[in-house]
């Protein structure tokens, strides 16, 4: 019988991570019925932000990060969060949004291309057979709207630039010396991501000032505290634990779990070429978190330290 290789916590938190941004992307159209993207974003932002700090605060943690990481955090927030937030946002209007999702979650076979031809990392055969499956599975989920991605070819663009964007991000990140505790990270993210979308929303808004019904609040104040909150503190602290690629393949269940909510929620089809694509799915993850019995243990990845003992992305001692 197969046994796990991956640490308990991660895949408690892979699980975390799953349900909560998997059934964030059936509220995105609720949260957006009476305000404007840029204006969901730039309020859902730094709120998810100045949450995490306080959070952070109340823990004990300090909120200083070494002047040598900002450069470094910096950047790679640009790659990830601001890229993803304004590329994966206007790909969900220019086609349906679940499809949206769908690019988006190409991270994984980014990711994994990256590390092979630039980063130099040799790629196993069963990761490779991962990544194969994850690809089919986002083929197949992609074959139904051929249709919408030629009548607004920049939607699938933009959405294959959000996943490049993630992927990119979070590369940077894993092989950055950044012992600094993952809801410190995410909340200083969150604050810096705030900038240009905000700078953007004022730009681009029409300055009409209204007050949105309780229900509009509510999905927004949903999605700032679970989805962005927890989901992004979650999605780092995963990244500390695994390899960058083995955890971007373990990521590709959420368009999944979105796909099934969305069926739920909005009536979004749910045939043959979505369960083939979860089957394959299914099979990635499988390859990629366990491995034969009686194989050699998967190093953890070495961590850093932190004075408050809380998820620091790992200090690179030998490549990832």
């Amino acid at each position: 019988m197969p046994r796990t290789a991956i640490p308990t916590r991660a895949l408690v938190l892979l699980a975390i991570l799953t349900l909560v941004w998997g059934t964030n992307w059936p509220l995105f159209a609720f949260a957006v019925r009476e305000v404007s993207v840029l204006t969901f974003r730039g309020v859902s932002v730094p709120v998810c932000g100045l949450v995490l700090l306080a959070v952070a605060r109340l823990r004990g943690q300090s909120l200083a990060i070494p002047r040598r990481h900002w450069r470094t955090i910096t950047v790679a927030t640009m790659f990830y969060l601001v890229l993803w937030n304004v590329t994966s946002t206007y790909s969900a209007i220019l086609i349906p949004s679940g499809q949206s999702a769908v690019l988006g979650y190409t991270m994984p076979l980014w990711s994994g291309l990256i590390s092979w031809a630039i980063l130099g990392e040799r790629l196993g055969t069963r990761l490779l057979i991962a990544l194969a499956l994850g690809a089919a599975s986002v083929t197949l989920l992609m074959i139904p709207s051929f249709e919408a991605y030629a009548n607004a070819p920049l939607g699938l663009v933009l959405g294959l630039i959000a996943g490049l964007g993630w992927a990119i991000g979070t590369l940077i990140l894993k092989r950055a010396q950044v012992d600094v505790p993952a809801t410190v990270l995410t909340g200083w993210q969150m604050l810096i991501t705030a900038v240009p979308i905000l700078l953007g929303a004022l730009v681009f808004g029409d300055r009409q000032w209204f007050m949105p019904s309780w229900q509009t609040i509510a999905v927004i104040a949903y999605i700032t505290l679970v989805p962005m909150c927890i989901g992004n503190v979650c999605w780092f602290a995963i990244v500390s634990l695994l390899p960058a690629n083995v955890a971007g393949v373990s990521s590709i269940m959420v368009p999944m779990v979105a796909m099934v909510s969305g069926a739920f929620v909005h009536g979004e089809p749910l045939g043959p070429m979505q369960w083939a694509a979860m089957a394959c799915c299914a099979g990635a993850l499988s390859l990629t978190l366990l491995r034969p019995a009686g194989a050699a243990p998967t190093p953890a990845p070495r961590m850093g330290s932190s004075p408050a003992g809380d998820d620091p992305l790992p200090t690179r001692k030998d490549p990832p």
